[in-house]
């Protein structure tokens, strides 16, 4: 009961946007998002930019629009629900692009709204730890690189091997209070513009 009961303190403190033309359709939505208890922001016309300050927005999506009404869920921090009309191979296409992480389709039924925007809510969390995973593997992809870069440089210039080049800068590290990859790139740094100043190994 406490994990429900959390849910709806979470559902309660969002900022949805309805982004729909006026109609029983927008009217349904916006009674059930009521009941649930979100802070609502009506919209439109379809605006040019996803609306500020929302955590997730319920937008149309229409081969009518411009565009299409396409927004892309990789390009902002909402929870993004598309609307649509229909099911056509055009629509379909659309809703691809936008990489929602929900959809409801017409007709909205009041029964469908929350378990939509649970589970929209529940895939943006798990895309964004994904995404962060990604990028601190890549970032840890890009320190080794430096590190064995650097590592070249030591061992080339300074007559070190392998393990003495990395020990010397695990030291300098812990000694500057930095990590070794800020070490390795001042290492590299420092080799490019004595290069650059034809006082290193590439200017002898």
């Amino acid at each position: 009961m406490s994990s429900i009961r959390r849910l709806y303190e979470d559902l309660r403190s969002i900022c949805v946007a309805v982004v729909h033309p006026p109609g029983e359709d927008r009217d349904l939505l916006i009674e059930q998002l009521k009941r649930i208890g979100c802070r609502l922001q009506i919209v439109w016309p379809f605006p040019l930019e996803i609306p500020p300050g929302a955590d997730v927005i319920f937008f149309h999506v229409s081969q009518d629009l411009p565009g299409g009404g396409i927004w892309c869920a990789s390009s902002c921090d909402a929870t993004l629900i598309a609307l649509s009309d229909y099911e056509s191979p055009t629509t379909l296409k659309l809703l691809l692009d936008t990489s929602a992480h929900g959809v409801l389709t017409k007709p909205f039924r009041s029964s469908g709204v929350l378990s939509t925007l649970v589970l929209a809510r529940s895939a943006q969390g798990f895309q964004q730890r994904q995404q962060a995973k990604i990028r601190k593997l890549e970032e840890t992809i890009k320190s080794r690189r430096m590190i064995e870069k650097a590592i070249k440089v030591l061992v080339d210039n300074q007559g070190m091997n392998d393990v003495q080049a990395y020990e010397h800068m695990r030291a300098r590290a812990t000694s500057l209070r930095i990590t070794v990859a800020e070490v390795a790139a001042m290492a590299i740094d420092a080799q490019e513009a004595m290069e650059k100043l034809g006082l290193g190994k590439a200017g002898r």
